[in-house]
């Protein structure tokens, strides 16, 4: 089985703070979600829906991630997911 890379890059863009590990995994695990799923997201969503939406956090309301040094909880994910939607806007027409 091989591991098709995703067209997105979004995991190489600069980063404002310099990133950690969790930093690098968080915008990969966006990489790799499809496009029709991100352009459904609605910033106005409270946790909950954002939470079933992703479908993969865990019961403690933090996101499964592997291979992180710390969790990622909502308030992170929906500013990151925020600047992930910006680079999709960004590049979408000439990836």
């Amino acid at each position: 089985m091989t591991m098709e890379q995703p067209r997105w890059n979004f995991e190489q863009e600069p980063y404002s703070d310099g990133a950690d590990e969790t930093d690098i995994n968080l915008r990969a695990y966006f990489d790799r979600m499809p496009d029709s799923k991100l352009r459904q997201y609605d910033p106005s969503w409270p946790d909950e829906q954002i939470i079933a939406w992703d479908g993969n956090f865990r019961s403690d309301g933090n996101l499964m991630l592997i291979c992180t040094e710390r969790d990622v909880d909502v308030e992170e994910y929906r500013r990151v997911v925020a600047q992930c939607i910006e680079y999709r806007n960004r590049v979408r027409g000439s990836i």
